[in-house]
């Protein structure tokens, strides 16, 4: 019997889910900058496009990395977990703002999917258990 014909563990289906539901995310947010770039009055057009084009990116890299797990890549385990390891500073940051309210959660997801994606049924998944 191949890996492949085995089934898909729930916590590899959560963690493809939450990866997708970040970049959906992320691409509402860059359409919204893309909105905000076109109206404003006055900006820096560089930094604008830069945030604009960050958004626009970590979207599509969170949604192929969410793909090529779905399909069993082990090599997308890696910088999938560095992006989310990548929400604890921005939260951090957040709640030191005084945006816990949105910090904590994203602290959360981060963890989450981490604590998802290297969980024993994942790791099988993958074929590195």
């Amino acid at each position: 019997m191949t890996r492949d014909s085995d089934p898909v563990p729930d916590t590899l289906r959560w963690a493809v889910r939450l990866l997708r539901g970040e970049a959906a995310a992320l691409a509402l947010l860059a359409g919204w900058l893309i909105w905000a770039d076109l109206t404003a009055t006055r900006t820096d057009l560089v930094s604008a496009l830069i945030v604009t084009g960050f958004a626009i990116g970590a979207a599509a890299v969170l949604w192929v990395l969410g793909g090529a797990l779905a399909r069993r890549r082990a090599g997308a385990r890696a910088p999938a977990i560095v992006l989310q390891l990548m929400l604890l500073p921005v939260g951090w940051f957040m709640v030191q703002a005084g945006s816990g309210w949105l910090g904590v959660p994203l602290m959360a997801l981060g963890v989450g999917v981490c604590a998802l994606l290297l969980s024993p049924p994942t790791t099988r998944a993958l074929g590195f258990g």
